[in-house]
C-alpha cells in the first residue's frame, strides 16, 4: 500500500470525523479509490460504504470511481441505505455469493496487479441472507393477473385459426409476466380500485409479446424459454403479422382505458422499442461500438416498456407527477439491470437456465457490455480476433470458446454485473421516499431477484 493510499485514508478520517476504531478502513477506503483512479476503464461505476462516526451517527461515504472525482459523506437521512453493520462496502471482481445490495464486508488483501482481482467478499448476517425472490410479488398480485391471463386468452382470440395458435405457444410457454405485473403493482401503490390497471397490464404484455415474435425472425433464433420459437414451427410471417396483430390488441385495449396520458406513454414506449431494434441492426457486428451505444440500446428495447409498465400504474390511479416520475424512474433503471445480466448470463450461464443457447448473442453478432469490455481492455491481437469472430462472422464453437476465455480474463461479466447493481441501486432509491408497504416492499425483491439470477 502506497503512502499517497494511506494519505487519502487518513484527510477521509480528518475530514468526516470518522471514530479511530475505523482507522482499519483507512486502508481499503485509499486502496479502493488508487485501484479506481489506475484502472478507471476496467473498475465498477459505484461502490458505497456505510461508517460510523464517534456519536454512532451513521453517515455514508458514496464513491463514484472516476478520475478527477472526490468522495463525500452524506448523513444517513439523506441516502436511501440504512445501515445495519458499522461497516458495509461493495466492490468485487468476481461474482458475489451474497446478495449484492445486502451487508457485507470488503477486505482488501493485495492490490489489483498482485492477486488479478479488487477484493474478497465476505457475507455478513449470514441467516438472514436468502435467496431473493418474485414470489412476493406473485402473490401480491395473483387474483388480478388471474384476471389478466384470462383477458390475455380472450384478446389473443381470433376466426383466424393460426392467430390464437401462434400467440398461445408464446404465452403459454412460461414466461413470468413481470412487466404486467409491475403496471398492477405500481397501481396497488397507490390504493387504485378499478379495473382499467388490468386491460393496461394485459397491454404491456401483449406489446413485449409483440417484440419477441418479431425479436426471433430479425435474430433468427431458433429457441425462446426453452422451446422452438414460432418462426421455427409456422414460419417468419407467420411471427411477424401474428406480432402485429398483438400490437393491434394492445392499443385497443389502451384506448378502451380513455387515459389519454397511459396511451401516450405506452405508445411512446413502442415507438422506442422499434427505434432500439434498428439501432441494434446499425451497430451488429462492429467492434468499434462504445458502451454508451450499447447503453442506447437497451434503454430503448428493454428499459422502455419496464418504465412505461410501472409508469402507467401510477397515471391511472390518479397520483401525482412525482409519484409518476418515481416509479418511471424505478421501471427505467430496474429495466437496465435486468438486461445487463442478461447479456452477462449469455457467456456465463447454463442453456437449461436461458431457456435459449448459450452464446447466441456471439453466434448472432451482437454486441454486448461483455465483449465491448473485452475488446478494449484486450491486446491488439485480440482485438483482431474479436473483429474477426464478430465482424466476419466467424463464430465457431473454438471461436465462441476463446471469446469466453478473454472475457473471463479481463473481468467483463463481472464489471457487467457490477454495472448492473449500480442501476438496481438507483431503482432502489426511486422507491425509497414511499411509505414502507407490502406493495414497497416486493418491489424492492425484485431488483435483487433481477441481479441474483447470476447466482
Amino acid at each position: 500500500m502506497t503512502k499517497t493510499s494511506v494519505a487519502r485514508g487518513a484527510q477521509l478520517v480528518a475530514e468526516t470525523g470518522i471514530d479511530e476504531d475505523a482507522s482499519g478502513l483507512i486502508g481499503a477506503v485509499g486502496l479502493h479509490q488508487e485501484a479506481a483512479w489506475q484502472h478507471a476503464e476496467r473498475t465498477l461505476e459505484n461502490a458505497h460504504g456505510l461508517i460510523r462516526d464517534k456519536a454512532m451517527n451513521p453517515g455514508i461515504l458514496h464513491q463514484t470511481l472516476g478520475k478527477g472525482e472526490e468522495n463525500r459523506v452524506v448523513r444517513a437521512d439523506e441516502f436511501v441505505h440504512k445501515p445495519r453493520v458499522s461497516c458495509q462496502i461493495y466492490a468485487t471482481r468476481q461474482f458475489a455469493s451474497c446478495r449484492p445490495l445486502r451487508p457485507f464486508l470488503l477486505c482488501f488483501v493485495k492490490n489489483e496487479q498482485e492477486s488479478g482481482q479488487l477484493g474478497v467478499v465476505i457475507p455478513l448476517e449470514e441467516s438472514k441472507n436468502k435467496q431473493a425472490s418474485i414470489k412476493p410479488l406473485v402473490d401480491l398480485t395473483k387474483a388480478d393477473m388471474e384476471r389478466v391471463n384470462q383477458l390475455i386468452l380472450s384478446k389473443a382470440g381470433s376466426d383466424v385459426q393460426m392467430i390464437p395458435e401462434v400467440a398461445e405457444h408464446l404465452i403459454s410457454s412460461g414466461g413470468k409476466r413481470l412487466r404486467p405485473m409491475l403496471t398492477i403493482a405500481s397501481a396497488a401503490l397507490y390504493n387504485y380500485q378499478g379495473d382499467n390497471h388490468i386491460k393496461l397490464a394485459t397491454s404491456v404484455e401483449f406489446l413485449h409479446t409483440a417484440t419477441l415474435l418479431h425479436d426471433d425472425v430479425v435474430d433468427e433464433s431458433d429457441l425462446r424459454r426453452g422451446k422452438s420459437t414460432a418462426r421455427m414451427i409456422w414460419g417468419n410471417q407467420a411471427s411477424v403479422l401474428v406480432g402485429d396483430f398483438l400490437l393491434g390488441q394492445a392499443f385497443r385495449m389502451m384506448v378502451e382505458v380513455g387515459s389519454l396520458e397511459a396511451l401516450d406513454v405506452l405508445s411512446s414506449a413502442a415507438c422506442v422499442i422499434a427505434e432500439g431494434e434498428v439501432l441494434q441492426l446499425s451497430v451488429s457486428k462492429n467492434m468499434e461500438t462504445t458502451e454508451d451505444d450499447y447503453l442506447s440500446v437497451i434503454r430503448a428495447k428493454t428499459a422502455a416498456l419496464f418504465s412505461a409498465a410501472a409508469e402507467v400504474g401510477p397515471i391511472v390511479a390518479n397520483a401525482g407527477k412525482a409519484e409518476r416520475n418515481a416509479l418511471k424512474s424505478y421501471g427505467t433503471n430496474l429495466g437496465l439491470a435486468f438486461q445487463l445480466v442478461d447479456d452477462a448470463l449469455d457467456y456465463g450461464g447454463k442453456a437449461a437456465d436461458l431457456g435459449k443457447n448459450v452464446g447466441d448473442d456471439f453466434r448472432e453478432g451482437k454486441i454486448t457490455l461483455p465483449v465491448i469490455l473485452a475488446y478494449r481492455r484486450g491486446t491488439e491481437k485480440e482485438r483482431a480476433f474479436w473483429r474477426e469472430a464478430i465482424e466476419t462472422g466467424n463464430n465457431s464453437d473454438e471461436n465462441l470458446e476463446k471469446a469466453l476465455g478473454l472475457i473471463t480474463k479481463y473481468g467483463a461479466l463481472n464489471d457487467t454485473i457490477a454495472r448492473a447493481v449500480h442501476y438496481g441501486t438507483i431503482a432502489r432509491d426511486a422507491l425509497a421516499p414511499l411509505p414502507e408497504t407490502p406493495w414497497k416492499s416486493a418491489l424492492m425483491e425484485v431488483i435483487d431477484f433481477c441481479i441474483e439470477r447470476v447466482n
